[in-house]
């Protein structure tokens, strides 16, 4: 099985600011694997690195970069096969939270796992959604 990183072009707007943190945490943004494609982590920050207050447009942003991730690969919403979300704060964001998901995730739905944390890598991020999209059609 062959596994490589999927490739984001230089000048991309969502990516260029974090191909930094890309090299001096040692990871990809996302890879092919096999039939699939694996989604780190994606955090609602802008492209400039910082973030809304707000969890629904966390939401929007980590969505967004992911349906970037998948555009780079060939594919969208509609491919991702699983998903996990992570929530700070939980019981009072899931609601905000929801409404965005229900704007961009479409039926059939992937499998998704929600789940609450206490925090992520920097203290005003609220939401961090990894994901795996199958690459056969």
């Amino acid at each position: 099985m062959t596994t490589e990183a999927l490739t984001i072009p230089e000048g991309n707007a969502m990516f260029d600011g974090y191909r930094a943190a890309f090299e001096k945490y040692g990871f990809s943004p996302a890879v092919k694997s096999g039939d699939f494609l694996f989604i780190s982590g994606q955090v609602g920050a802008r492209p400039d690195g910082t973030a809304p207050t707000d969890v629904g447009a966390q939401t929007e942003l980590a969505i967004l970069r992911i349906q970037e991730l998948l555009r780079l690969a060939g594919l969208d919403l509609s491919d991702l096969v699983d998903v996990t979300s992570y929530h700070v704060d939980i019981e009072n964001t899931l609601e905000e939270f929801m409404a965005v998901k229900q704007r961009f995730i479409k039926s059939p739905f992937p499998a998704w796992s929600i789940i609450g944390i206490s925090g992520l890598s920097r203290p005003e991020l609220k939401i961090e959604i990894k994901a795996t999209a199958a690459l056969c059609k």
